[in-house]
């Protein structure tokens, strides 16, 4: 790709066959744009919504992060939890100063898995809400998964209302199974947003979705593009990504050994009576230390950060890296082969043991 060229300012043959491809392997996403980065796709991709709605606001869920625009920096994971108002009443918490002020107007931020609120929201603010952006789980928050139900609640509510259902597939996108985060949770989203995987290493990012909506790009009335958008080193990358995942079933085998990686912190927990949760998917597992059972971001002042950071930190000093912050969940990739995993597994239990002396547990 380099000896023949990186940037032309025109689209290339291999961003089509990337195109093509992306639109074959994934169930109702008719047209797709390349970007550089995550942050970019979800700004474009909200921009298409108010563009196809000719609406401003949106939803996003707390705790859910989409880039570094301006319209993301609210409400994300490493909120205070008491800046978030009350839970029937929420407001958008500000993450990052240098924000104009009159950003907060335009988003209405909600708990995470909560069925009723966000259905009293979207008809209370009816003809006003552009579009509902969510990770389908929580990729900053344990990988917290929506309760049964949720996804399909939300789509429903879109569909009733007219608003434009956007998944944040950023982390999960080629990481959860080939056709992403619709294919495990059997939710087909109106526009979706991709990254990360979609290169291995390399920047490349991706937004898309249906063909009526994505149509007001172009020559419709909402504008996009980028220099390196779409360039031939990042389309190449992601041609071969793609490759990968249509011939072996790599993500499938991750599952399994994410599965096993699950199962094993669980019994090593369990055996040392520590109360916990295991949240997340095979492909990007968490786990919380905690007493209660938590369901959104709220929740987290239920965790033991205390006893959690221990660990991961007695880890770390002994060989394995594992995700020190527990609002991250865990990244499983096609190098942690059975060995890893056992080693892995090994480590952590040597970790609580030594970590269980130190820190006494209290309720949390």
């Amino acid at each position: 790709s380099i000896k023949n060229g990186i940037t032309f300012a025109a689209t290339s043959e291999l961003e089509i066959q990337a195109a093509e491809k992306i639109v074959a392997m994934i169930p109702g996403l008719d047209i797709l744009r390349f970007t550089n980065t995550g942050t970019e796709a979800t700004m474009h991709a909200l921009r298409v919504a108010r563009g196809y709605t000719g609406r401003e606001k949106f939803i996003k869920f707390e705790g859910q992060y989409h880039g570094m625009h301006d319209y993301a920096m609210f409400s994300n994971a490493g909120a205070d939890v008491g800046s978030l108002g009350a839970r029937r009443h929420p407001i958008p918490a500000q993450s990052s100063s240098g924000v104009p002020q009159g950003i907060r107007d335009y988003i209405i931020t909600l708990p995470f898995n909560d069925f009723e609120i966000v259905e009293r929201t979207i008809d209370d603010h009816y003809g006003e809400i552009a579009a509902v952006f969510i990770e389908p789980c929580l990729g900053n928050f344990a990988g917290l998964e929506p309760v049964p139900e949720f996804l399909q609640h939300l789509r429903k509510l879109c569909d009733e209302y007219g608003v434009v259902m956007i998944f944040d597939e950023v982390k999960t996108g080629f990481r959860l199974a080939n056709a992403g985060a619709r294919e495990v949770y059997s939710v087909i989203p109106d526009l979706s947003t991709y990254a990360k995987s979609l290169g291995n290493g390399f920047p490349v990012a991706a937004f898309g979705g249906k063909k009526e909506i994505m149509e007001v790009l172009g020559m419709g009335s909402v504008s996009q593009g980028g220099t390196y958008s779409g360039n031939g080193v990042a389309v190449a990358a992601a041609n071969a990504v793609l490759d990968v995942l249509t011939e072996s079933p790599v993500l499938e085998e991750l599952a399994q050994r994410g599965k096993r990686l699950q199962n094993g912190i669980a019994k090593v927990l369990t055996e040392a009576n520590i109360p916990h949760q295991i949240t997340g998917h095979p492909n990007m597992p968490g786990f919380l230390v905690t007493e209660h059972e938590v369901k959104d971001y709220r929740d987290v002042v239920h965790h033991n950060d205390e006893f959690y950071d221990a660990i991961m930190w007695h880890m770390y000093e002994n060989g394995v890296w594992p995700e020190i912050d527990a609002r991250e969940p865990w990244f499983l990739c096609e190098a942690h082969d059975d060995a890893i995993i056992d080693e892995t597994l090994n480590r952590f239990e040597d970790a609580v043991k030594v970590v269980k002396k130190k820190y006494p547990l209290q309720e949390t």
